[in-house]
């Protein structure tokens, strides 16, 4: 079962992917000029922005709750998982795809704004939403919704509550307990029982709910984690100038250590990367379409200050504590499983990727090192856990309307919950390759549709820009000035 599922999973993630991915943010960076670094100081003023209606939620409670589902394992794991198997260079591609990807994300945030609609007293969005309205292309979006539902719904949950199992029976010696019924051995998850029972109070309350608690959780968890990783630079600031030339000379190959697995650092880089951040993933602008904005834009330049938030500051903490303390492993061979049966860095003998963040602190704090990176990475995974319910519902929402949704999300609730508690029981490695594959279905899908819609994208960026230029602050925006079609809540907005 493995090993198909790993096949599956490196022939959705292959090197033309990977090009697809690059290729998109490098053409919507030259699109809009740079926004990523021209209008900084806009996103850092839209973040904090009052909500224009009380039919969405704030400008950043949508950042709060995009950034729970971009922050979560792929910051902690995922970027040991990158340096282990491509080297201290993947760091480097990680920042790479972020900066490019951070205007993939404005475009799809943009682009799930125009196209949003009111649905009960809250608005639903989405790449389902804007290929429907946009392209005109009824299968392609439900293709997306149901592609979304698999991935968010059943694959993408097992991979944080499988890290979250790890880390906290690591930290604090849990134990499950084995129950034999027949020939068949169950294994009782009290981490997994834990985390459903939260999730259930959370989920069942609606968008709304999930934004209030993102709000609160997010600034405090990543705040923690960030201060934590300050110290640990703090403590090793002789070292900064060495880990960077290190970082660059191996995403490069002149350090002849990691020559030989550049193809790895920048496969591994991108892949983390877009497993971290989610830019262009197609997830993070349901999130941004329930926000309540005036004009599309706005949310757009939110949602590309949360890629930087994500992978410049969370990743990079993670990579550095982890670089600076030499607490990690590099392989250069491996079986079919991913296990390396050969090393060029084998710092910390018998020690997986999953440890390394958690060997990294403790290297400074051992008596709280291994227990502070559990709860940080329970609340990271918890928060992404809740963003993936919030995803998967709206596509359901999407494709089973009116009296019927109502069946069919309380049937997804059940399959999410199950598939979370399942994550905990199961092996790293099936988990992690089963969310490489939902997150790279939904970006193949997702990419293709916001390339074939740049149109319309430039344009309402070109409007907002425009507007901005001639000193309007907060401007507003109308659909039928730039020819846009579809955009059912604008136009009829009173």
């Amino acid at each position: 079962m493995e090993n198909i599922v790993k096949s599956i999973s490196n022939l959705v993630w292959s090197d033309v992917f990977i090009f697809l991915c690059l290729f998109t943010g490098v053409y919507f960076s030259i699109r809009t000029r740079f926004l990523q670094v021209t209008y900084l100081r806009d996103m850092l003023r839209l973040l904090f922005a009052k909500k224009e209606s009380d039919k969405g939620i704030s400008s950043f409670q949508a950042f709060a709750l995009a950034i729970s589902g971009r922050v979560g394992t792929g910051n902690i794991v995922g970027v040991a998982t990158a340096i282990f198997m491509g080297g201290p260079g993947a760091v480097f591609w990680m920042w790479t795809i972020a900066f490019f990807g951070s205007a993939s994300a404005y475009v799809e945030a943009a682009l799930a704004q125009v196209y949003k609609q009111k649905d009960g007293g809250e608005f639903r969005g989405g790449p389902a939403y804007y290929i429907e309205k946009g392209l005109g292309v009824k299968w392609y979006a439900v293709l997306f919704a149901v592609v979304t539902i698999i991935s968010t719904g059943l694959l993408l949950p097992g991979v944080q509550s499988n890290a979250v199992s790890s880390t906290l029976s690591n930290a604090f010696n849990f134990t499950n307990p084995v129950f034999e019924i027949g020939n068949i051995e169950f294994t009782l998850s009290w981490v997994g029982l834990g985390i459903v029972i939260l999730l259930s109070v959370i989920i069942i309350g609606g968008v709304k709910r999930l934004g209030q608690a993102s709000e609160f959780i997010v600034p405090f968890m990543a705040g923690a984690y960030i201060l934590m990783a300050i110290v640990i630079i703090a403590l090793n600031i002789t070292q900064v100038p060495a880990v960077f030339k290190l970082i660059f000379n191996a995403a490069f190959s002149i350090d002849a250590t990691f020559g030989g697995v550049i193809g790895m650092a920048i496969a591994w880089g991108v892949k983390r990367g877009i497993y971290s951040n989610e830019a262009g993933q197609g997830t993070a602008p349901h999130a941004a379409a329930a926000a309540a904005v005036k004009h599309p834009a706005q949310q757009g330049l939110v949602q590309a200050f949360s890629v930087y938030v994500d992978t410049l500051f969370v990743c990079t903490a993670t990579a550095l504590m982890i670089l600076f303390t030499g607490m990690y492993n590099v392989g250069e061979t491996f079986d079919t499983a991913g296990n390396a049966t050969a090393y060029i860095v084998d710092n910390i003998p018998g020690i997986n990727p999953d440890g390394f963040t958690q060997a990294a602190v403790s290297h400074h704090f051992p008596a709280i090192g291994n227990q502070f990176v559990a709860l940080a990475l329970f609340f990271f995974a918890f928060t992404t856990i809740m963003a993936y319910y919030y995803y998967a519902e709206t596509n359901v929402a999407y494709i089973f309307r009116g009296t019927r949704a109502k069946f069919f999300i309380w049937t997804l609730r059940i399959l999410f919950l199950s598939a979370t508690y399942f994550g905990t029981v199961r092996s790293a490695n099936l988990a992690w390759d089963l969310g490489d594959i939902g997150v790279g279905l939904m970006a193949w899908v997702n990419l293709i549709a916001i390339l074939l819609m740049s149109k319309t994208a430039i344009k309402v960026w070109n409007d907002y820009t425009t507007k901005r230029k001639k000193g309007i602050m907060n401007p507003d925006f109308n659909p039928k000035e730039l020819g846009i079609k579809n955009a059912d809540f604008w136009e009829n907005r009173k």
